[in-house]
């Protein structure tokens, strides 16, 4: 049997589980979450804001049980844990499903894409991105109820990484996927290594550079005590997590319920984003007086990378989901004039 037939006969069961009724004929929700997140790191502390925020705007309809650092499933399989019912919904990200459908790189990483995070958010909530990408979370067993993005990652690099001509032979830690085929256009070497082995593999010299973070957060992994070169704003990866539901889950909530979900997604959303640019501001500052040069790209050298990314966004277009998903992307990047 099909994952997507095993996530549909879950449904229906998920949605009694997930929904009851007090005596006096209020509804209420009960839902069961996991994040990869800790509670203590800033992006736990917005999701307990958010938490907080939906629990008060319904009255106490609505309760959520979080389950913090991936403590059920491992982060990659929590989509599938909430579309089988052994979670009602996940907060993790798009990226975590290239594998079911590469359709799911351009939710979660949309590489070369957008300046902003409210450029991208602007696409998901203003031009039909959140219709296109509700057929594909759809068609396995799930609603995408909303992202957060904190905004573009930088390099840590021990190397000047000013243009794209500086790619040539710059060997750096890379996420598995469409980035190391992006990069290897430009002659660079991207290596694919754990998160946990980026400062060792930068102090012993087995790489020039790591595609990390953002800013504030490369800071505070110690990675420019190292590495004294950083760009910002950065271009080349925006990644955005999502909270998604089982769609039997959600179809069976009374539609305020939806709408406090939804409405909380988007106060967590410029939250997310409006904090990030006061850390890496203040990140930026306090690098430029540790002495780290700091390279912003000029609008040629982004629109060359911009352009060898979309080319590569052709290649990992192989089903229709992921067709539409380019094609709505690249329509509204040469509206916001990001593309010609």
């Amino acid at each position: 049997m099909s994952f997507v037939k095993t996530a549909a006969t879950a449904v229906a069961a998920a949605a009694l589980a997930a929904t009851s009724a007090y005596a006096d004929g209020h509804a209420t929700t009960n839902l069961r979450i996991q994040t990869h997140y800790t509670p203590e790191n800033n992006s736990g502390k917005l999701i307990q804001t958010f938490v907080d925020n939906v629990q008060s705007m319904s009255n106490g309809e609505i309760n959520i049980e979080m389950f913090w650092s991936s403590s059920v499933v491992k982060s990659v399989e929590g989509f599938d844990a909430a579309a089988t019912g052994i979670l009602d919904c996940e907060m993790h990200g798009g990226g975590y499903q290239i594998g079911k459908n590469p359709a799911f790189q351009f939710v979660g990483d949309i590489m070369g894409g957008y300046d902003t995070p409210y450029q991208q958010l602007s696409w998901l909530y203003y031009a039909g991105g959140l219709e296109k990408a509700q057929e594909l979370y759809n068609l396995y067993g799930m609603q995408l109820v909303g992202w957060w993005v904190y905004g573009q990652e930088s390099f840590a690099s021990t190397k000047p990484i000013a243009s794209t001509a500086d790619l040539k032979d710059w060997k750096f830690r890379s996420p598995p996927g469409m980035e190391t085929d992006i990069f290897a256009k430009f002659d660079a070497n991207p290596i694919v290594m754990d998160f946990t082995e980026i400062f060792t593999a930068l102090e012993t010299g087995i790489i020039d550079g790591a595609d990390a973070s953002g800013l504030a957060n490369n800071q505070g992994l110690g990675l420019y005590d190292i590495a004294k070169h950083a760009n910002y704003p950065g271009f080349h990866s925006m990644p955005s997590d999502h909270l998604t539901c089982n769609k039997g889950v959600w179809d069976g909530m009374p539609e305020h319920h939806r709408s406090i979900l939804s409405v909380g997604m988007e106060s967590l959303a410029l939250r997310t984003a409006l904090q990030t640019e006061i850390a890496n501001t203040e990140a930026l500052a306090e690098l430029q007086e540790q002495g780290v040069t700091i390279h912003t790209w000029s609008p040629e050298e982004l629109k060359k990378f911009r352009t060898v990314a979309q080319e590569t966004w052709t290649e990992y277009a192989t089903t229709p989901e992921a067709v539409a998903l380019v094609e709505s992307h690249t329509a509204y990047l040469k509206k916001l004039g990001l593309v010609d």
